[in-house]
């Protein structure tokens, strides 16, 4: 069973004009808690922890699989690696929009795609690309396919990242 942390929920409440007694309760979102909460992770811890959001996200309905094993520490390396591509960039990591691939043996999926902050233009797109896993996991994977349900989806360490500017500098 997987554990799943769950969001906080702030409430405002406040009373209508014309009925001081009355208070009504408003659910809203605050952008600034998810902010204040990720303050304390550096950059790299935020965007593999995005990373592990988005597969486990769609590992259901993109992979269609039970199960997604990744290789240990390979979000974190990816995560160093969009920050380094992402260093000479006009609004830095902020204005990158990525885009989460995964190639299997037939095909191409594309699992998700994000931009990091939602209130920076765009500068540029980070395609990011993940391999299946084939080499040296032949017995591994038709085993956990039968003790699992739907199936598992084992992803290599290779990966590949592309970058694409959606800008262009005048001279």
């Amino acid at each position: 069973m997987e554990v799943l942390p769950a969001t906080v929920l702030d409430y405002k409440s406040r009373s209508p004009k014309g009925s001081p007694k009355t208070l009504f309760a408003e659910w809203y979102y605050d952008p600034s808690k998810q902010a204040e909460e990720l303050a304390g992770d550096s950059p790299v811890q935020f965007l593999s922890k995005r990373l592990e959001e988005e597969i486990r996200s769609a590992k259901r309905t993109h992979l269609s699989c039970g199960e997604v094993l990744l290789p240990c520490g390979l979000l974190q390396k990816v995560a160093e690696d969009v920050l380094k591509s992402a260093e000479t960039e006009l609004y830095g990591l902020k204005g990158c929009t990525l885009y989460l691939l995964y190639e299997g043996e037939e095909d191409c999926r594309r699992l998700s795609n994000f931009k990091i902050d939602p209130t920076t233009p765009s500068t540029f797109e980070i395609y990011l690309t993940f391999k299946q896993a084939n080499a040296g996991w032949t017995f591994l994977p038709q085993f956990l396919k039968k003790i699992t349900r739907g199936g598992t989806v084992v992803i290599s360490t290779e990966y590949e990242l592309t970058k694409k500017k959606l800008y262009r500098l005048k001279k």
